[in-house]
């Protein structure tokens, strides 16, 4: 399962991306202008992003370029109807990782995300400071050497770098770590938080009441 931000101004296209990635078990968000995709970017943390080219306001290529620059590496197709070969450049310049054109065959699509996403996984080993980790098997490393760390306390460290550089909000680290048949405790959270402090003291910071952010760089 994948967490996708949709970016298209067709709201029909959009419905039909909706129902076709839902049924394959997806989890989406649509907008339909980039100021509205901007925003959702900051409320939660994406896995692949899917964005149109010809917007209102500003085009796809320009709102990847803004994340871009604030240290966001999400992945992301566009979806276009442009045919040129220079839009094509300028996608790539841009940041995207795949250009996919208008009409969309459904089925090709699902097979370009599958393979940017498997792209994603196979290069999920982080460095932080002399510390490794393994987003795959959710193991921290050490000079090779596995270190103890809580189910939740290896979720949390996921959930923070997925958002690196960004602030990741206390209800999204508390859906990630507590099922719904759990009860969310902040005191719990606190304790995975300094378990992390132990190893990364100078890297995550709290900002009250909002939620935590992790920096590596």
């Amino acid at each position: 399962m994948a967490r996708i931000l949709v970016l298209e101004d067709d709201k029909l296209f959009n419905e039909t991306l909706e129902d076709f990635l839902e049924e394959e078990g997806h989890v989406l968000h649509c907008a339909l202008d980039p100021y509205s995709a901007l925003d959702l970017t900051y409320e939660h943390v994406f896995d692949l992003y899917l964005f149109d080219v010809n917007l209102p306001y500003e085009n796809g290529f320009e709102l990847l370029e803004k994340l871009r620059q604030s240290g966001d590496e999400t992945p992301c197709i566009f979806i276009t109807s442009r045919e040129d070969k220079a839009s094509l450049k300028e996608g790539f310049e841009k940041g995207g990782d795949d250009y996919i054109h208008k009409p969309v065959d459904l089925d090709e699509l699902f097979l370009r995300m599958q393979a940017v996403l498997r792209r994603q996984v196979r290069s999920q080993i982080v460095q932080i400071d002399t510390y490794q980790f393994d987003i795959f098997t959710k193991t921290l490393y050490h000079n090779d050497k596995a270190l103890e760390l809580s189910i939740k306390g290896s979720e949390l460290l996921l959930t923070l770098l997925e958002g690196q550089g960004r602030v990741v909000p206390l209800d999204q680290i508390k859906e990630r770590l507590w099922s719904s048949s759990e009860e969310a405790s902040d005191g719990a959270l606190r304790v995975y938080i300094a378990q992390l402090k132990k190893y990364f003291p100078t890297h995550i910071q709290n900002v009250r009441g909002v939620g935590y952010r992790m920096s590596i760089k």
